[in-house]
């Protein structure tokens, strides 16, 4: 009886010994599984993939999907290799999402169907989509980013004072390098529907961007600080400027933009902040203006707070159609009435070139260039603008005050007397 307990006990170890081996195995297994996973996109994201329907978020325009946009970044920016967030057809309603990097690897957002943001400005700081220190960023897709703005645009006081409380911005690029926005539709946003800020080298092509011409500061895309930025076939029909270049940008091309209807493609305003940077190596070609506000505009306070430049300027073969202010060039620029319109001017405009301008006006002035008195604006050239009033009992006219201009003109095409 003692020889088979002490075998029965000698068994049972035995047994122990091998069910702990095999769980040591399947514990490593499971453990290299895992750190594979994270290498290719994070645990919630298997092969590089995060689908944010697997992560709970409802395609039916009504549930909050914050939490599975923000689990699914987290793991895309956190693999190394290459991560793709999908955001597949349906309507997913979200709040502020604030993607931070540098990731490990490269992440694409894969926008096939519509992000809603939503309507409660209480749960906003800032933005609405902010994506931080991200390099090789793509988001590309037949999707919109719906900022549902018709329903706060009500709430934005900045026609009346300053220091207006600012509504989220819709989707804002700071510090991200080497990226691209395409396909993508932005709708409605709040208040701008794109701002990029300390970007460099970024593309932003074939983009549909899309607001009524009386939404409030719904801007197309502005940019600050920023370098090496294209803008490429893009179609923009807003409230505000289609696009605002602001202080700090260097070496942008804009090319193959439609805008209307909308503010126009414009370089300002400058000076309404101190230390404010040059703006240089700027052009714009091969764009069509429709019925918008303004053409091609360059824009600076008379009572500027910085001193800065604005140089090597080109444009070339734009139509107008039946914009107003075809070319301006406006260092008086004071908008609503609530600026000083009177003061020391400290802002430059010289080098800007104007060739192959042609098409229609819906003001009798299709070129307005008012600079300033105390720094005349200088090296501006004029090639082939032939840009007619489409309005009756008023001549074309060109506007021109303390402006030096070089122009090719025949007698048939606008220049300053």
């Amino acid at each position: 009886m003692a020889f088979t307990t002490k075998n029965a006990m000698r068994a049972l170890f035995l047994l122990a010994l091998v069910c702990a081996v095999q769980a040591g195995k399947a514990a490593s297994k499971d453990a290299k599984a895992a750190d594979d996973g994270a290498a290719k996109g994070g645990g919630s994201c298997p092969s590089g993939s995060c689908d944010i329907t697997k992560l709970g978020a409802s395609g039916n325009g009504k549930t909050d999907s914050t939490k599975a946009l923000e689990e699914a970044w987290a793991s895309a920016c956190g693999g190394t290799g290459k991560n793709t967030i999908l955001i597949p057809k349906g309507d997913y309603l979200v709040g502020p999402l604030n993607f931070k990097g540098p990731c490990k690897g490269d992440v694409t957002i894969q926008v096939d169907g519509n992000l809603l943001a939503s309507t409660d400005l209480s749960l906003y700081k800032k933005n609405w989509i902010e994506i931080l220190r991200v390099d090789n960023l793509v988001i590309t897709g037949k999707g919109k980013l719906d900022g549902q703005g018709s329903a706060v645009w009500s709430k934005n006081s900045c026609a009346k004072k300053y220091d207006c409380k600012i509504l989220p911005n819709s989707l804002v690029l700071d510090y991200v390098n080497n990226g691209e926005v395409s396909g993508i539709t932005l709708l409605n946003s709040k208040f701008f529907h794109m701002n990029v800020y300390q970007c460099k080298d970024l593309v932003i092509k074939d983009v549909t961007v899309t607001a009524p011409g009386d939404s409030p500061n719904t801007d197309g895309i502005h940019m600050g600080d920023s370098s090496g930025i294209s803008i490429v076939n893009t179609v923009i029909g807003v409230g505000d400027d289609c696009i605002s270049i602001g202080p700090g940008s260097t070496k942008v091309n804009i090319t193959g933009v439609t805008c209307g209807p909308g503010h126009g493609i414009s370089i300002g305003s400058l000076g309404r902040y101190k230390d404010e940077k040059d703006v240089t190596d700027i052009t714009v070609k091969d764009c069509t203006l429709k019925k918008s506000s303004n053409g091609l505009r360059i824009k600076a306070y008379e009572d500027a707070a910085s001193v800065l430049t604005a140089s090597k300027i080109h444009y070339e073969n734009i139509k107008m159609e039946d914009a107003g202010n075809p070319i301006i060039i406006d260092m008086k620029y004071c908008p609503n009435k609530i600026c000083t319109s009177s003061g020391a001017s400290k802002v430059t405009v010289k080098d800007v070139s104007f060739k192959n301008i042609t098409g229609t006006s819906s003001t009798p002035e299709a070129v307005s260039l008012l600079c300033s008195d105390k720094i005349p604006c200088s090296g501006v050239t004029m090639d082939n603008v032939k840009v007619e009033y489409s309005g009756t009992n008023n001549k074309t006219m060109a506007v021109c005050k303390n402006a030096k201009v070089t122009t090719t003109a025949s007698l048939k095409e606008l220049a300053c007397a």
